[in-house]
C-alpha cells in the first residue's frame, strides 16, 4: 500500500523520560528525535492505518522504544513490520501484571496486540524499523498508566531484560511467535 508520509507526530527524548530505565539519559539531549508516528494515513471499514518509524538508538543501555500505552476500551490492534525487526512487549494488568510476553517480528511478519494489553515496540537492531498498524478509529490511548509505573514491566537493554520494580507483581517473561500473514478480515479490531 503506497501512502504519502508527511506531518508526523514526533516523540523526543524528553517525552520519554518517565518511561526510561535511566531517567538521566533524557536530560542529556532532550530535543533528540526518537521516533515518528504518521497517524490516520488511511481509513477503511472503521479502521485507521498508521505508520511508525523508529531509527536505531540507545537510550543509555536501553534500546529505543515507543512510550507504551493501553487502549481505553476493549480494542485490539495489529502491527506489520515493513522494514527492520521489532520486539513487541505486551502486558496485561495495571497495578500487578497478570501476563507479560514479547514477540520478535521481522519484515513481512505481523503481531496482534490483544484487547486489554498494553504494548511497547522496541527497535533492538542497527537499522531503522518501519511498522504499519490497523486500529479502530474509535480507539483512544492511555499513556498515563505506563508513565505512572515508570515504564512497562520490563526494560530491554544491551544486557537483556530488566524487571521494572515499580509493579507489585511481574511474571517471568515469556515469548510468542509472530503471525506469518495478516488475517483477511480485521473486524475483530472493532
Amino acid at each position: 500500500m503506497e501512502v504519502e508520509l508527511k506531518n508526523p507526530d514526533i516523540r523526543k527524548l524528553k517525552d520519554m523520560e518517565d518511561v526510561l530505565l535511566n531517567k538521566e539519559v533524557a536530560k542529556s539531549n532532550p530535543e533528540q528525535e526518537i521516533y515518528y508516528m504518521y497517524r490516520g494515513l488511511k481509513e477503511e471499514n472503521g479502521l485507521r492505518y498508521d505508520i511508525t518509524v523508529i531509527p536505531p538508538f540507545l537510550m543509555g543501555e536501553e534500546y529505543v522504544k515507543t512510550k507504551g500505552h493501553f487502549h481505553c476500551a476493549d480494542y485490539g490492534e495489529i502491527y506489520t513490520v515493513i522494514k527492520g525487526e521489532a520486539v513487541f512487549l505486551m502486558q496485561k494488568g495495571k497495578e500487578a501484571i497478570e501476563d507479560i510476553y514479547a514477540v520478535k517480528a521481522k519484515a513481512g511478519q505481523s503481531v496482534i496486540i490483544p484487547s486489554g494489553y498494553a504494548h511497547v515496540t522496541i527497535n533492538a537492531s542497527n537499522e531503522t524499523l518501519e511498522l504499519a498498524n490497523w486500529v479502530s478509529v474509535e480507539c483512544t490511548s492511555d499513556y498515563d498508566t505506563i508513565k505512572e509505573k515508570n515504564g512497562a514491566g520490563y526494560f530491554y537493554t544491551t544486557k537483556g531484560w530488566i524487571k521494572n520494580t515499580n509493579y507489585k507483581n511481574i511474571p517471568e517473561m515469556r515469548f510468542e511467535e509472530p503471525l506469518k500473514e495478516v488475517p483477511e478480515n480485521l473486524d475483530f479490531l472493532k
